[in-house]
């Protein structure tokens, strides 16, 4: 199953100082048809207005990826952390049993962010969060796990989360061709960041998503100099 998702069609919720894009029920948003994806609760394409934020706010039970498409978003929390986080890296907390943050756009130019909630492998635990630059340079030409469950990946440098998934990114110059075995039984979530590709057949702009399941894997090609994020995530059995 691929389905596409484009960017035009998402839910749109407009703040003033926020503009909102939902890929599911999210907030004023809601459609029972949009609840998620497998684990993936939400992903939400915002874009910042400069010197605004989402002020002090509590969360649990669940884990929060931030990957910062341009600008920058600073964040505080009651564990006592601060930390800004540009664009092309990425920022992880594990609610667990109960955290409160900020996030603010501190900068002179709006910031577009994908923020992606996974359900947690299992509810409680102490909240942590952590950031990591990732230069593009890296994932050039090929994907990079930026945050992972999985202890191995965790290990070769990718952020920590408590969830059966990973996060990856890359970024492909035009005529690049790579593939993805897709691990068995998977959710997989994917949204250009920028430029165009063609995945498995389907065209994909900028921040258009595939919704892939029960697929051997992802046959990607760059249509133009494009950058892509994809959240591979698995069912956790309890």
């Amino acid at each position: 199953m691929i389905e596409k998702r484009a960017f035009k069609d998402l839910a749109h919720v407009d703040h003033e100082w926020l503009q909102a894009r939902h890929h599911f029920s999210f907030g004023k948003y809601w459609d029972p048809a949009r609840m998620g994806f497998g684990p993936i609760r939400v992903w939400n394409d915002d874009e910042i207005n400069p010197h605004t934020g989402f002020p002090m706010h509590g969360h649990k039970d669940m884990e929060i990826i931030t990957y910062v498409r341009e600008g920058a978003i600073t964040h505080r929390d009651n564990m006592g952390n601060e930390g800004r986080t540009e664009a092309g890296d990425v920022q992880v907390m594990s609610a667990g049993s109960g955290v409160m943050h900020s996030e603010y756009n501190l900068e002179g130019e709006q910031t577009k962010l994908f923020q992606i909630w996974i359900e947690p492998r299992a509810p409680g635990g102490d909240a942590h969060w952590n950031a990591k630059a990732f230069p593009k340079g890296q994932r050039s030409g090929q994907l990079e796990i930026l945050a992972s469950g999985f202890d191995a990946d965790i290990e070769s440098g990718a952020l920590m989360i408590r969830a059966d998934a990973r996060l990856y990114g890359a970024t492909l110059s035009k005529g690049t061709a790579i593939i993805h075995k897709i691990a068995d039984g998977a959710h997989v979530y994917l949204v250009g960041s920028a430029g165009k590709l063609r995945i498995n057949g389907e065209e994909v702009n900028a921040r258009d998503a595939l919704a892939i399941r029960d697929i051997a894997s992802l046959d990607i090609e760059a249509l133009s100099d494009s950058e892509l994020v994809f959240v591979e995530a698995f069912e956790t059995k309890h």
